[in-house]
């Protein structure tokens, strides 16, 4: 066993920042960071477009950004969450820069702008287009610098740790004392007891395949704290990015940032029209929900695999100074930005909902905290604002460690038994694993995708219970391993995320079911999706 006063779990910006703040404060309490793949891999580092700030006070303004965040939300956010989290932006972001993180700057010395979709004004402070990777590379550098913090690459977090799994129950009191890990490469599983747990566990991206997100993606914060009987919401909010380079092979994994198009850059069909002002007036720049299910009509009315994205008539110059890792890439798959237009299409990107946290990022589970993407703050609502997620995660870690600054730090005297797997046994095939993934995933996409229908929802039930019911009696035979647990893990994120579409009988924002058209006032033009 292991005994810690914080553990955190998952180094993304949300984990990171979190324990940087609280290391740094308490240098004599111990802060033990796990992270399923190497140290840096997280969906922060994957991040393009920058961390929406308002620092422009002769354009921008506070009230400026929280309008824009409520209209992107489609009426489902908290408005004093966003207010928060607006006004708390640049002190968040002055910390980041003061541990070392390196932004953009102007030709008058200022921190250049950039402006995306669903935005009124120029907000978005950027590293080129690799964002979030300076802000890993900048965080994990300072993480490094403070004894107190130990992380632990490779190591895969099986279980929260709650009342049900003591010996010795204590009545009347749920609470989360820590987690059953996995090492990955010794194949054992310990214990690690925590006075305070914290899920920084990132986004479900894999649970489509077709994903922006990096294969770690897998829900599982979300999944464990479900099965710690947390409070889930929103589910039924999966932002799906728009642009997000199209393979011939089906896949769709690099994200072209939303940045792009507020560079200039058009959406056009195979035909050559660029489409997007016959859906919104804000044409390229609408929010994500609605470029996303334009697109997938544009799609469905040609028959079309994908659409395209037109930077011809943008300034090279300035494009591969502002986008160098796009150029290249594109370079790489033979397009020419130049004078080749980019093949698109929407891949899940982004999840709005999650573990309910109030403002100071507590569950509804006690020790248990929650910060980022697991998480539903009631910043986004019904659809994520471009670069509000880095923002966000921010803004939470510190409340989070506001919080358990001043909170009673006595440590839990608990006898927690050790993990057992008596019973179990190394399965002969894993082809299982492997067949059900990829079931799981046509199954999302197929039934569960940007535009749903209440037919194609309840068919989804009855298939994932059949999925659900074959893993489980694999679970139960077999010794643990990261991609049964993965398996199991996207398997209760699917179920949530079809149930929350079930119960919601409107569309809002990113969730669109062509049964609910009667029930609501659309945003988008002429809204008669099949």
């Amino acid at each position: 066993m292991m005994t810690t006063n914080y553990l955190v779990i998952g180094s993304g910006i949300a984990g990171l920042t979190f324990s940087v703040k609280i290391a740094e404060k308490f240098p004599d309490r111990t802060i033990t960071i796990i992270t399923k793949a190497s140290e840096d891999e997280s969906n922060t580092k994957y991040a393009q477009g920058g961390v929406a700030v308002v620092l422009n006070a002769k354009k921008d303004s506070f009230k400026k950004h929280i309008k824009d965040t409520l209209i992107a939300g489609d009426g489902l956010c908290d408005a004093s969450v966003v207010e928060m989290v607006v006004k708390e932006g640049p002190k968040r972001l002055e910390e980041l820069m003061a541990w070392g993180t390196n932004f953009d700057f102007d030709t008058s010395g200022n921190l250049d702008l950039g402006k995306e979709g669903g935005h009124s004004e120029y907000r978005v402070v950027h590293h080129k287009d690799i964002t979030g990777a300076e802000i890993e590379r900048a965080l994990l550098t300072r993480v490094h610098q403070l004894q107190n913090i130990t992380i632990l690459p490779h190591h895969f977090a099986i279980d929260l740790i709650t009342n049900h799994h003591l010996t010795h129950k204590k009545p009347n009191k749920d609470a989360c004392y820590g987690a059953y890990v996995l090492d990955q490469k010794t194949e054992t599983i310990f214990t690690i007891k925590a006075d305070s747990t914290l899920l920084a566990s990132g986004g479900i991206g894999w649970v489509y395949g077709h994903t922006t997100n990096p294969v770690i993606a897998t829900g599982d914060g979300i999944a464990m704290a479900y099965r710690a009987k947390a409070k889930i919401l929103d589910m039924e909010f999966v932002q799906f990015h728009p642009t997000a380079l199209f393979h011939a092979d089906g896949k769709s994994s690099f994200l072209i940032s939303e940045a792009v198009r507020g560079f200039g850059a058009y959406l056009r069909n195979k035909a050559g029209e660029r489409f997007m002002p016959n859906y919104d007036e804000r044409a390229e720049l609408a929010s994500r929900d609605i470029v996303s299910q334009s697109i997938d009509n544009e799609l469905k009315k040609t028959g079309d695999t994908h659409v395209f994205l037109d930077c011809t008539h943008l300034d090279m110059m300035a494009f591969k100074k502002h986008f160098p890792n796009i150029y290249k890439k594109c370079k790489k798959h033979n397009i020419n930005i130049e004078t080749d237009w980019i093949p698109v299409v929407p891949a899940s990107h982004y999840l709005c909902g999650g573990i309910d946290v109030d403002k100071d990022g507590k569950t509804s589970v006690p020790n248990l905290f929650a910060c980022g993407e697991c998480t539903r703050t009631g910043l986004h609502g019904a659809n994520r604002l471009a670069s509000n997620s880095l923002l966000e995660a921010l803004v939470y870690a510190h409340n989070i460690f506001k919080y358990l600054s001043k909170a009673n730090n006595e440590s839990i005297d608990l006898n927690i038994p050790n993990w057992n797997d008596e019973g179990t046994s190394n399965p002969k095939e894993y082809v299982l694993i492997q067949h059900n993934l990829r079931q799981l995933q046509a199954l999302m996409r197929d039934y569960v995708g940007i535009v749903r229908s209440n037919s194609r929802l309840t068919k989804a039930i009855t298939h994932l219970d059949l999925i659900y019911n074959e893993v489980e009696d694999f679970y139960k035979a077999s010794k643990i391993s990261t991609s049964l647990c993965e398996l199991r893990n996207m398997i209760n994120v699917a179920h949530l995320i079809i149930n929350q579409s079930l119960d919601r009988k409107e569309n809002k924002g990113g969730y669109f079911n062509v049964d609910n058209v009667k029930n609501s006032e659309t945003s988008i033009k002429n809204r008669s999706f099949t």
